[in-house]
């Protein structure tokens, strides 16, 4: 029996991305049995009677910073309940998310995704719990909340099952550092728009030809630097 993958989101909007993991390829996993994405909201891990997950930086920095405390409390409940992969920090300074690392993770068993929000989280955490820091891009959102569903979507719809054509997902931008080939459905003539005619012919062999050859030349046109990858 193939084992479920399990994501943990910890964060201090829980709503933000509620909607988001429990619908579309997401909740298909779940309904599957072949992944679980449970949200964690910060704030019940702290002792602070006002539910306050952050304070002023050390030095007189611009800024509020997510505490040491509530972050590793919550951490450690979830590690006395299990073995964890990766604990994931979601941040702009860390490495790029591409497809290869969604594969990556893909194969693992159990992550914990840890959401940025403020200026950030206290450096300690990143120092003794974080076992990899990943950012979605070169910019900054207001929390890493977008990053860690955009995360889980990547990563649970490449898990063996989660899509009922595998051979979709395999096709993807991407996959082998490509852009996809153009694609097509029907009608075959729209307003005299044509799909192109070795799409019709049945040949597979050269329409696999055609495929590759479109999706070089869309990589050398659009995203040069994926060839040099």
């Amino acid at each position: 029996m193939q084992p479920v993958m399990r994501i943990d989101i910890i964060t201090v909007l829980p709503e933000m991305i509620e909607g988001f993991v429990h619908e579309s390829i997401l909740a298909r996993a779940e309904k599957k049995g072949l992944a679980e994405i449970k949200l964690h909201n910060l704030r019940d891990y702290t002792l602070d009677k006002w539910r306050r997950v952050d304070d002023y930086p050390y030095g007189g920095f611009a800024g509020m910073v997510m505490q040491c405390e509530p972050i590793d409390r919550c951490i450690s409940k979830l590690k006395e309940e299990r073995d964890y992969d990766e604990v994931i920090f979601t941040s702009p300074d860390g490495e790029q998310f591409t497809q290869h690392v969604a594969n990556e993770l893909s194969l693992k068993g159990n992550l914990i995704i840890l959401c940025g929000h403020y200026k950030g989280i206290d450096h300690r955490i990143r120092e003794h719990l974080i076992t990899r820091e990943i950012s979605i891009g070169d910019y900054v959102l207001t929390g890493g909340e977008l990053a860690a569903a955009v995360m889980a979507d990547a990563i649970v719809r490449v898990v063996p099952g989660v899509i009922g054509d595998e051979q979709s997902a395999l096709s993807d931008c991407f996959q082998d550092n490509l852009l996809a080939a153009p694609i097509y459905t029907r009608p075959a003539d729209y307003k005299g728009w044509k799909v192109p005619e070795i799409l019709l012919s049945g040949n597979e062999a050269k329409i696999k030809q055609w495929e590759m050859d479109q999706a070089m030349e869309r990589t050398r046109l659009l995203r040069p630097d994926l060839l040099e990858d």
